[in-house]
């Protein structure tokens, strides 16, 4: 991609990354990532951000074509995570006098992963701290567990751009056509989804800038309908129903399991439900799963009895929710289990620290395989889901 202005004074110098899988090492990435970083051009030189280590040359080569042979006054860094720091040191050997600034946690971590003689010229500057470029005047504003300790994100008040960090980035490169919603709320369910008080607290700072353009860490450049995105980050971070719907999540060994989720799902639509979306945990993305799980106000949780527990994908499927903070939904439970059903109260327990769940008040719990007494409680089950 190169590069390409985003204002006349700020410029996109960042890379598209189609050779990652998995991105962190377990979320799918089909449309691959970008790693974004930008320059400001004033009369002193900005560079906000780096890359990933493997394309340090590339991003390198960005920058020079962006500079024609000026130097960098300053690289900001907002954030330590390695695809956005790993070229700190790759930069600093190409223009050793630029001054690196972070805060005081950003120093500590840059140590830890190059070294004590790394970035001897800096600044370290304060929650609230301001650097001046010429014309642009960037203010910091920290962030801290958005979603690394470290975080700050940066406002230019000149060009009222936000430089936003991870916040709404989303998976995929900048050079696949794809909608935003649904891996920016993928992206930030399964990475930030838990520090959702965090982003609360940098959301309510940021309504008091005029804030006209988003420039994320990853994903695209936010300038048009602000408001949407701003909204959806406030649903997600506080944990609300997105759209209306049931969400059946089953796991099942021998398809009795399966069935019954089937015939949940069935009945539903026959009752008008607007959107059904029945999952088999075994084999689908499991990102993709917690995501729906978050966007919809309810759902019904359908397991075998396994050693005495639920079936190992349900296990991680729920561990992925409570350990992101899932709250203020209505859950259903279907268990199965030849001799001893216990996979109800297993599910039950893992969501005791839960806050604000409402059980359905039908359980439909199966012995071995689904009876006229259990369709007459998934028929019950429905119409709860219905109210």
């Amino acid at each position: 991609m190169a590069f390409h202005n985003v204002t006349d004074t700020i410029l996109y110098v960042g890379v598209n990354d189609h050779q990652v899988d998995l991105f962190e090492g377990q979320y799918i990435v089909p449309n691959g990532m970008s790693y974004n970083s930008y320059v400001i051009m004033d009369e002193k030189i900005a560079v906000m951000d780096t890359v990933d280590i493997n394309f340090a040359q590339e991003w390198l080569g960005n920058i020079a074509e962006v500079l024609d042979g000026k130097k960098p006054e300053y690289l900001v860094i907002q954030h330590m995570e390695p695809d956005h720091s790993a070229s700190i040191a790759a930069f600093l050997e190409v223009y050793p006098d630029t001054k690196v600034v972070g805060n005081a946690k950003t120093f500590v971590m840059m140590q830890q992963f190059f070294g004590a003689g790394i970035a001897p010229n800096r600044e370290v500057v304060g929650n609230g701290g301001t650097l001046s470029l010429g014309a642009h005047n960037l203010t910091f504003i920290f962030a801290p567990m958005v979603h690394w300790p470290e975080v700050m994100v940066t406002y230019d008040s000149t060009d009222k751009a936000l430089f936003s960090a991870d916040g709404f980035g989303k998976f995929g490169a900048l050079d696949v056509e794809e909608d935003w919603a649904c891996e920016a709320r993928r992206y930030y369910i399964g990475i930030v989804g838990k520090y959702g008080a965090q982003v609360q607290a940098l959301l309510k700072a940021a309504s008091a800038l005029d804030i006209q353009i988003i420039c994320p860490l990853h994903g695209p450049v936010l300038s048009e309908n602000l408001g949407y995105y701003l909204e959806k980050y406030n649903i997600w971070s506080s944990y609300n129903v997105e759209s209306e719907g049931v969400m059946i999540a089953y796991a099942s060994v021998y398809g009795n399991t399966k069935k019954a989720a089937e015939l949940l799902a069935e009945k539903l639509r026959e009752k008008g439900c607007p959107k059904v979306v029945l999952t088999d945990l075994a084999r689908s993305d499991m990102a993709e799963n917690i995501e729906d799980a978050f966007r919809y106000g309810k759902l019904v949780l359908a397991s075998v009895t396994y050693n005495g527990s639920v079936f190992p994908f349900m296990h991680t499927f729920i561990t992925g929710l409570t350990e992101r903070n899932y709250q203020n939904r209505t859950m259903g439970i279907i268990e199965n289990g030849t001799w001893a059903p216990t996979a109800g109260r297993v599910i039950k327990g893992m969501f005791e620290k839960s806050k604000n769940i409402t059980w359905l008040d039908t359980t439909v719990s199966i012995k071995s395989a689904v009876n006229a007494a259990n369709e007459a409680q998934l028929d019950a089950m429905a119409d709860e889901l219905m109210k």
